[in-house]
């Protein structure tokens, strides 16, 4: 290469290396400066977003033996993790007793801000439910630990008689059934064959369990 085409690479190679400086540069500022303004992650991000979905809840109805984390911003002191209690209220500081079974946690954000209002200026409150205990569903008749057991999400019928240890002798397993509360007051009776489901026959009757579901085992 001659001097002259040597000198002329050089200007270019700098204009290169500076444009991708600066491109680096930008970006780390505008790292920071999301740091800083404590922006969060989009809603989709793996880590936050369960969290996410449960702060601001206003489809699930909080009842008793839930489990709720309370964030007051920047008072520790009243921040904390409460049970529902048995008469469906919980115990905060400042606030003292506060109804929580049958309000949404965004209806119970609201209502504890109003509370807290007297002692802390502008409280911003969140509710998160951390642990679902109110929502359960009974096994009865000849299954080796009837009882009421907590419904997770996916729970279905087999779960429920796997749950409760398994048939005892004599149960008449191709005659068990569910009782279902409708929204009307009423009750549906769901029958559920547990021969033909196991058998591959007829699955659909392993139906997906609901709150106050009764699983009756003749």
């Amino acid at each position: 290469m001659t001097i002259t085409a040597r000198k002329m690479c050089w200007p270019i190679s700098m204009v290169a290396v500076c444009i991708l400086l600066a491109g680096w540069i930008a970006a780390q500022t505008d790292a920071t400066k999301n740091t800083k303004s404590g922006a969060q992650p989009v809603a989709g991000d793996p880590v936050t977003g369960a969290v996410a979905a449960l702060a601001h809840n206003d489809t699930y109805v909080i009842g008793v033996d839930d489990v709720l984390a309370i964030n007051v911003w920047k008072e520790p002191d009243v921040s904390r993790t409460v049970p529902v209690r048995s008469d469906g209220k919980i115990s905060l500081p400042l606030a003292g007793e506060v109804q929580a079974s049958g309000e949404t946690p965004l209806q119970l954000e609201k209502l504890l801000a109003t509370k807290l209002q007297s002692f802390i200026s502008e409280p911003e409150v969140t509710v998160i439910v951390s642990e679902v205990k109110s929502q359960k569903f009974n096994v009865l008749g000849m299954v080796a630990r009837p009882g009421s057991y907590p419904l997770t999400n996916s729970a279905t019928v087999l779960d429920a008689i796997a749950l409760a240890g398994g048939f005892r002798d004599f149960a008449k397993q191709k005659s068990i059934y569910i009782l279902r509360q409708n929204p009307n007051g009423g009750q549906s009776r769901l029958p559920f064959n547990y021969k033909e489901v196991i058998r591959g026959k007829d699955s659909a009757q392993n139906i997906k369990l609901q709150p106050r579901d009764t699983i009756v085992v003749p």
